[in-house]
C-alpha cells in the first residue's frame, strides 16, 4: 500500500503539468462548466485545482486521474508510458483515430430531441445507443423506439481531437446525414445540430437543419418517447433542452 501511495503522489514534469492545464480548460470552456463544479465533481479543493491549473503547482498522478474521471477523458498525452492498444481497438482516421479506452465515457444510452419536422409545436423524442463496435473498431450508435420506425438509423461516430465536437455520420447510397454535437456536459448531455432530409408528399425531400440534444437515459424519471406534444409530461423539459442549444451557443443559426 505504501508503494502505491508513493506512486499515485508522484509530481508529474512542469512540461506534462501544462499539457493537462491546456487539456482541462479546454475542456471546462467547451462543456461551459466552471472549476468550482469539477472541483466537486473530482472530489478536490478548489483551491488546489487553481493553484495546478494556473501552474503554481504541479500536477501529481492522483490528482490527475481523478480530474480524468471526473472528465471522462485521457489527459495524460505524454504524462505516462501506457501500453499502446491492440490493433482492433482503435477507430480509423477517418474517425479520428480514437482508442477504445479513451472514449467510453461516450457510451451509454441516451433519449434524443429535436424539433418536430411534421408539428411546430411538438418534440420529436427516441432512444439512441452509443457503443463500441469491434467488428468496425470503432463507436457506432443505434436509433431505436422511434415512431417512424422505416428511419431508424445505425451509424458510425467520429470524435476528431482537433474540433473537440462529435461527428454521428451516415452515409447510405450516397445520401450523408451529419449530426454535430458538443462533447457531454457533466450530466452527460450534448447538443449541437442535424443535417439531414425531410420528407414531404411523394418522393420529395428538402434539406433541413434543427437543434438537437442528446441527453443521457438515466437523466429522465419517465421519458416520452414519439411525437410530444404540449401538455405532456416531458414538453416543457424537452424543450429546455433543445432550447439550450441555442441559446447557450453549442450551435448558431444565421438568418439571411
Amino acid at each position: 500500500m505504501q508503494t502505491q501511495d508513493k506512486f499515485t503522489d508522484k509530481q508529474l514534469s512542469d512540461e506534462q503539468s501544462r499539457e493537462i492545464a491546456e487539456t482541462i480548460r479546454e475542456e471546462l470552456a467547451r462543456r461551459r462548466i466552471s472549476r468550482q463544479a469539477l472541483a466537486e465533481q473530482a472530489k478536490l479543493s478548489l483551491s488546489t485545482l487553481e493553484k495546478v491549473l494556473g501552474g503554481r503547482r504541479p500536477f501529481t498522478l492522483a490528482t490527475t486521474v481523478r480530474l480524468e474521471q471526473a472528465l471522462g477523458v485521457s489527459l495524460r498525452r505524454s504524462a505516462a508510458v501506457v501500453t499502446p492498444p491492440a490493433a482492433n481497438d482503435v477507430a480509423p482516421d477517418s474517425l479520428g483515430s480514437y482508442a477504445h479506452r479513451a472514449v467510453t465515457w461516450l457510451e451509454d444510452v441516451y433519449i434524443t430531441l429535436r424539433p418536430s419536422f411534421g408539428d411546430k409545436d411538438a418534440i420529436f423524442a427516441y432512444r439512441t445507443e452509443i457503443v463500441w463496435e469491434p467488428k468496425v473498431s470503432s463507436l457506432v450508435f443505434r436509433e431505436g423506439e422511434r415512431t417512424d420506425a422505416a428511419y431508424e438509423h445505425t451509424g458510425e461516430v467520429a470524435v476528431p481531437h482537433q474540433s473537440g465536437f462529435i461527428y454521428l455520420v451516415i452515409i447510405k447510397h450516397g445520401q450523408h446525414r451529419v449530426i454535430t454535437v458538443s462533447r457531454p456536459t457533466v450530466a452527460g448531455e450534448m447538443y449541437g445540430i442535424i443535417s439531414t432530409l425531410r420528407a414531404g408528399p411523394g418522393s420529395q425531400l428538402t434539406p433541413i437543419a434543427a437543434p438537437i440534444a442528446y441527453v443521457p437515459l438515466r437523466n429522465f424519471a419517465k421519458p416520452s418517447l414519439g411525437r410530444v406534444a404540449p401538455g405532456d409530461a416531458n414538453h416543457e423539459l424537452y424543450q429546455k433542452h433543445l432550447r439550450r442549444t441555442v441559446e447557450e451557443s453549442f450551435a448558431l443559426f444565421l438568418s439571411v
